[in-house]
């Protein structure tokens, strides 16, 4: 069977990687609107309806306006924009969230692409609030370094012009502690407080890495590094995107140094348990690293709408 697929935001980094995914495709006619005719709201809204499954990815405004175009009763939505994470009637597509995510992918017509920071951090959370081991009430922070490609067009130019010798150094931003995936890290690990987050641009093009430290006191009464690594470790069992880490995972540890770019090109997140010595208790450091244009972005897309479809969940990741 062939699905008809369009993708509204085509020229930018999400829309143009969902191409190259979607080229690799036998099952995908790929509907594709006139250069002259982008902002045409007539003909995205023939495209969109004509569309099996139609990926937003614009600014929330105009992905707002698109979903409102949709007359199309059978017309999927999978929205890579941050306008509809949180919303009732959309569903958040990251099929490894909870036992019945799938089914709730595979139901629906309104999907919501995580971003980028929060993918890694709610996988690395989520388990740990489902299996009790660490309170909806706690307060925890989070740190992320991502590659400059998560920033878009703009962002990449910037970097890739050279000339500005204060990119050359880690760039630290959403200084504002407002930055946009806050409701998502907050909704969809269960978790009642906002993390105090502070999101890092490195000068590399893609990798993106979320590090999450904890006091064992945080966690319930007589937990373990080991134990957290556990509870991981059940709730992704038989995953075939994720990939719970060995304890203190001794290939970091020798390295000397943790590769934020190691799942590169690949829809594939990496978590990791860092304890601190087991005659010296008392933290952990929970670590999460994938593609942000991969599993971060448009692999993810593209792996909600095969969950959605019924077709192979890996076919062409």
């Amino acid at each position: 069977m062939t699905y008809a697929v369009f993708v509204d935001g085509q020229e930018g980094t999400t829309g143009l990687r969902i191409h190259e995914y979607l080229a690799q495709r036998q099952d995908i006619e790929v509907l594709r609107i006139d250069a002259d005719k982008r902002k045409d709201a007539t003909e995205r809204a023939r495209l969109l309806n004509a569309a099996d499954v139609a990926f937003l990815c614009l600014p929330d405004a105009a992905s707002r306006e698109a979903a409102a175009m949709i007359s199309n009763p059978n017309t999927c939505l999978i929205d890579a924009s941050t306008a509809h994470r949180t919303v009732p009637g959309w569903t958040f597509g990251l099929p490894e969230l909870c036992k019945g995510q799938r089914e709730a992918i595979r139901a629906a017509k309104r999907i919501a692409n995580p971003g980028c920071h929060a993918s890694a951090f709610i996988l690395a959370l989520r388990p740990l609030v489902d299996a009790g081991l660490l309170s909806a009430e706690a307060l925890v922070s989070a740190t992320s370094i991502t590659g400059y490609s998560g920033g878009g067009k703009s962002m990449i130019a910037e970097y890739e012009a050279g000339g500005d010798a204060r990119l050359q150094a880690p760039r630290p931003y959403a200084l504002g502690l407002t930055h946009k995936h806050l409701p998502e890290m907050m909704a969809h690990t269960g978790l009642r407080h906002a993390p105090v987050f502070q999101p890092i641009v490195g000068n590399f093009y893609k990798g993106l890495a979320v590090s999450v430290p904890l006091h064992l006191s945080q966690l319930r009464a007589g937990s373990t590094p080991a134990q957290v690594r556990e509870a991981l470790a059940a709730h992704y069992e038989g995953e075939r995107f994720i990939r719970v880490m060995p304890l203190r995972d001794p290939a970091t540890l020798e390295d000397g140094f943790f590769d934020v770019q190691a799942c590169n090109d690949t829809n594939r997140v990496d978590i990791f348990v860092f304890g601190s010595p087991d005659d010296k208790p008392g933290q952990i450091l929970l670590m999460a690293r994938l593609d942000n244009l991969g599993k971060g972005a448009s692999g993810a897309a593209v792996q909600a709408m095969n969950v959605h479809l019924g077709v192979e969940e890996s076919l062409g990741l």
